[in-house]
């Protein structure tokens, strides 16, 4: 609850931004990532030092969503495992809900030859986000076609759930976004973990250089990380699998 009131007091102070113009900024869907834990003080000032340049989203006066990721897998955590290994055909498929809309897509997410995030996304009907249609699977196989020339691995199901509260900033002129994560919750059909209590998962989209946050963030001292929601919350809720590229992470911070 503290983390909370405080997101929600500095967010209070950064002039609005419509959905229609985070959206215009479509040239993100190729983007390079920077995910960072921030302790809440530190992110209070963070915004605090960003707050001439960014702009917050907000919905019929709402500035922070509520989101739902449904991610697939094989039994044997295929993907998973690719992406310890630092395969370069590693990708990963999940629906995204928004939970405060009830709308949602089925998103297919690569990396690029420069190690780019590149996404591709679908509108999917939210009663189905637990399950890959055949529509779904259709537009999957094609992506990978296109990227890798490869196709999907056979044996895809629901593997674990992600759930957490978002607020979008954006800097237009600059084309830089930053997402801020908290109330962050991981769960499958045996377990549920509650996660980062007192941390603001932040993470910074551009179209390559390291941008403003990115700056403002180093001069806190705060480092990025190589984490991913997904592999971190397959690792806490299935202790048998490997965990070595973020084994630190998890234990410093999970």
């Amino acid at each position: 609850m503290r983390t909370r009131a405080a997101v929600t007091g500095v967010l209070a102070g950064l002039r609005p931004i419509s959905l229609d113009e985070v959206l215009a900024e479509a040239a993100l869907q190729v983007r390079v990532d920077r995910k960072y834990l921030v302790p809440i003080g530190t992110f209070v000032e963070l915004v605090d030092r960003l707050r001439e340049r960014f702009a917050v989203l907000e919905i019929s006066g709402r500035r922070a969503f509520r989101y739902e990721s449904v991610y697939f897998d094989t039994p044997s955590y295929r993907l998973y495992r690719q992406h310890l290994q630092r395969r370069r055909y590693r990708y990963k498929v999940r629906t995204r809900t928004y939970l405060d809309s009830g709308e949602c897509s089925f998103e297919v997410k690569v990396k690029g030859n420069r190690s780019e995030t590149i996404k591709a996304r679908l509108p999917y009907a939210a009663a189905d986000r637990g399950r890959l249609t055949d529509h779904a699977w259709q537009f999957l196989a094609g992506q990978l076609r296109t990227t890798y020339g490869v196709p999907p691995v056979s044996g895809l199901g629901p593997s674990l759930v992600t759930t957490y509260s978002r607020s979008t900033l954006t800097d237009p002129s600059a084309h830089e976004r930053m997402t801020c994560d908290i109330d962050l919750r991981f769960f499958d059909r045996h377990r549920s973990i509650d996660v980062l209590p007192d941390t603001v998962l932040v993470e910074t989209k551009t179209a390559g250089h390291s941008g403003a946050a990115d700056q403002v963030l180093r001069d806190l001292r705060i480092r990025p990380i190589q984490v991913s929601k997904y592999c971190v919350a397959a690792a806490l809720l299935n202790p048998s699998l490997p965990a070595n590229p973020w084994h630190r992470t998890v234990h410093r911070f999970f």
